[in-house]
C-alpha cells in the first residue's frame, strides 16, 4: 500500500469512528511504538514520528543506562517486513484498544457538559432496578428512583428525560437521567413555549410531586406578554403537550410576584385566599380562606398546601375565616368542632413538614389530624379538589 493509500485509509478510519485525524495519528504512533518493542533486538526506548501529510515514519531508538538516562540515540526505522507477525498482531490489538478509548473519551466530552439538558431516548429494556434508554450513540440509565411512580417503562417507547449526572467509567460515559426532576418541567416548557426559550418569560420556581401534580411560577420581562397565557397557549395547546409527555400529570401555572403576600395567595390557586399574614422574618405565613374553600386550599392529602409551600419557600398554615374570627375573639376551637368528649381550650393548626397534612396542636401538647376532627373529611377534600 502506498503512502497515499494509507493517508486515505487513515482519513476514512477517522470518519468511521467519529474521531479527528490528529487523534487517530496519535493512536497510530502509540501502536507503532508498542509493536516496535515486540521485535527481536529492539532498543529499550523508542520515539516514533509520523508525517501527517506523507505518513512517512521515523523510529528514533535509545538505550537506557544504569542511571535511567536515555543514551545512544540512533535511527532504527524498520522496513515494512521487519516488524514481524507478533509485532503486527500487537499493533492491531493496541490500535483497536486505543481507538475504543478515544471513542469513549469523545463521547464523555460530548455529554460531560450537558448535565441539566433534555434528551430523547428509546427504552431498550427495563427491570426492577433501572430502564435503559438508547440515545443514539450512547445509552442512558433511568434508575428506579428517578422514575415516576406508576409509570411503567415499555420497551420501544420514546421518552424525554433530564440528564442529572454524567460519570466517566472504564466502559465509557455513564449517563444518568431522570423523569422526576423538577428541571424536566422547565426543559419541556422551553420546548413548547418560545417566549421561555427566548428569555421573555422565566420560570422562577417549580414544585413537583411526580406523577401527581406540579406548580410553576412564571414571570414576564415584557409588560406586553402575559406569562401564564404564554405557557398555557391557545386553547391550552402548549401546556397540554407537556401534560401528555408527563402521562397526565396535572400542572398549575401561577404568576410570580415579588410581593410575598401576593405570591403565597396565587400559589394556593385554585383556592381563593382572603388574607395572608406573614411573620416578621417572612418564613411563616398564616393564610385565611373562606370556610367553603378550606378543603380546596389544603388539597387532597395536603398536596396543594405542600406544593405552595415549596413553590414560595414559606411555611404555610391555613385557617378558615370562622376559625380566624374565633381566634381573634380568644376562642381556639379546631375546625369541625370538638370530637368525642375531648375539648381544647386553645391551640393552632399547623402544616406537618413531612406529610403536608394539617394538624391541630393543642396547648396541652396533644396533636390531632384534620381527618380526625373533620369526621370523614378525606372524601370531602377529594371531591372538592376535583
Amino acid at each position: 500500500m502506498s503512502n497515499l493509500d494509507m493517508s486515505e485509509a487513515v482519513r476514512m478510519l477517522a470518519d468511521h469512528h467519529g474521531i479527528s485525524v490528529d487523534s487517530l495519528l496519535q493512536v497510530l504512533v502509540e501502536a507503532l511504538a508498542t509493536a516496535y518493542k515486540k521485535r527481536p533486538g529492539a532498543a529499550d526506548e523508542v520515539i516514533v514520528e509520523v508525517n501527517p501529510e506523507s505518513l512517512d515514519m521515523k523510529f528514533t531508538a535509545y538505550d537506557v543506562d544504569d542511571d535511567g538516562n536515555w543514551v545512544n540515540e540512533r535511527d532504527d526505522t524498520p522496513s515494512k517486513n521487519e516488524l514481524g507477525r507478533i509485532a503486527a498482531a500487537t499493533f492491531k490489538q493496541v490500535m483497536s484498544q486505543r481507538i475504543r478509548e478515544v471513542e469513549r473519551d469523545r463521547k464523555f466530552e460530548e455529554y460531560a457538559n450537558r448535565e441539566g439538558d433534555l434528551v430523547t431516548g428509546i427504552i431498550q429494556q427495563s427491570d426492577g432496578r433501572y430502564a435503559l434508554l438508547d440515545l443514539g450513540k450512547v445509552e442512558a440509565l433511568l434508575p428506579q428512583a428517578e422514575q415516576v411512580p406508576y409509570e411503567r417503562p415499555v420497551t420501544g417507547d420514546r421518552v424525554k428525560a433530564y440528564i442529572v449526572e454524567v460519570r466517566k467509567t472504564a466502559k465509557g460515559p455513564q449517563i444518568v437521567v431522570s423523569r422526576t426532576h423538577p428541571g424536566l418541567i422547565k426543559r419541556l416548557f422551553e420546548l413548547e413555549v418560545p417566549e421561555i426559550a427566548d428569555g421573555v418569560v422565566e420560570i422562577k420556581s417549580c414544585a413537583r410531586e411526580p406523577g401527581h401534580r406540579t406548580k410553576i411560577a412564571v414571570f414576564s420581562n415584557d409588560a406586553n406578554v402575559d406569562p401564564v397565557g404564554a405557557c398555557v397557549g391557545a386553547r391550552g395547546g402548549r401546556v397540554r403537550m407537556v401534560v401528555n409527555e408527563l402521562r397526565g400529570e396535572k400542572i398549575d401555572i401561577v404568576s410570580y410576584s415579588d410581593d410575598l403576600h401576593d405570591f403565597v395567595s396565587k400559589a394556593l390557586s385554585p383556592a381563593k385566599v382572603t388574607e395572608v399574614r406573614l411573620s416578621e422574618d417572612a418564613t411563616q405565613a398564616d393564610v385565611i380562606v373562606p370556610d367553603f374553600q378550606l378543603s380546596l386550599a389544603i388539597g387532597k392529602e395536603g398536596q396543594n398546601a405542600r406544593l405552595a409551600a415549596r413553590l414560595t419557600g414559606v411555611r404555610i398554615d391555613i385557617k378558615s375565616e370562622t376559625q380566624a374570627a374565633n381566634e381573634a375573639n380568644g376562642i381556639f376551637e379546631p375546625r369541625g368542632g370538638s370530637r368525642g368528649d375531648t375539648e381544647y381550650a386553645s391551640g393552632e393548626w399547623r402544616t406537618n413538614d413531612e406529610t403536608g397534612e394539617m394538624q391541630f396542636h393543642a396547648t396541652d401538647g396533644s396533636v390531632v389530624s384534620e381527618q380526625e376532627w373533620a369526621g370523614g373529611s378525606s372524601d370531602t377534600t377529594e371531591s372538592t379538589e376535583n
